[in-house]
């Protein structure tokens, strides 16, 4: 495999997750994945619909009026989708392993500091960031002062997302050779889970 343009073709799902939630715009839509379930395309495209709906829900979440019920309802949808992220950002990082698992390593080969899955994760985070920005620095009604504001943001983003697209394709190269080598370790994430939170496990039998 090929990684000099991966990320490049990452982000075009990407874009295409961002774009399909919003002709929907609605944090209640489902995903019309179009990419086969044992394709890592679905994944990608997975990952970023559930950072879309994220993204829409901690909007919702600030609005200055809601009220106490209608919060608590979308933080724990926040907590949900949440675990829904990192559990597919970690189906992401299987696919990685079993990909890496027979590439013979260097002697001096050394760890990232954060697996391929998990800088593709700041990828998707990035996609929404530009989109939005994006929409921002073409809103019609707002002030050339705003515009001006977010095109400058804009054009940073782009870079970043230029900077991160080459990190990785860089790190995906030097797994495929050995150069570097791959270990993950799971978030664990405790709020979550009944048997971990001691506020969820004091009030069940859970032991």
């Amino acid at each position: 495999m090929q990684y000099a343009s991966f990320s490049e073709q990452v982000n075009a799902v990407y874009l295409q997750a961002v774009q399909d939630y919003h002709v929907y715009d609605s944090i209640d839509a489902l995903p019309r994945n179009p990419y086969s379930r044992d394709t890592i395309e679905h994944l990608f495209y997975l990952k970023c619909w559930i950072d879309s709906v994220q993204w829409h829900v901690e909007d919702e979440i600030r609005d200055p009026d809601i009220s106490p019920a209608k919060a608590l309802l979308l933080k724990r949808r926040i907590d949900a989708l949440n675990q829904e992220r990192t559990n597919t950002v970690e189906l992401i990082d299987d696919h990685f392993l079993t990909l890496f698992r027979n590439v013979d390593v260097a002697p001096n080969a050394s760890v990232n500091t954060e697996s391929p899955a998990w800088a593709l994760d700041r990828l998707s985070i990035l996609a929404l960031k530009i989109y939005h920005m994006e929409a921002e620095a073409n809103r019609v009604h707002a002030s050339a002062d705003h515009k001006k504001i977010c095109r400058n943001r804009l054009n940073i983003l782009r870079e970043q997302q230029r900077d991160l697209s080459r990190s990785i394709n860089e790190l995906l190269r030097d797994l495929s050779s050995g150069v570097k080598f791959m270990k993950t370790y799971r978030q664990m994430k405790m709020y979550n889970d009944p048997h971990l939170n001691p506020v969820l496990y004091k009030r069940t039998s859970v032991s």
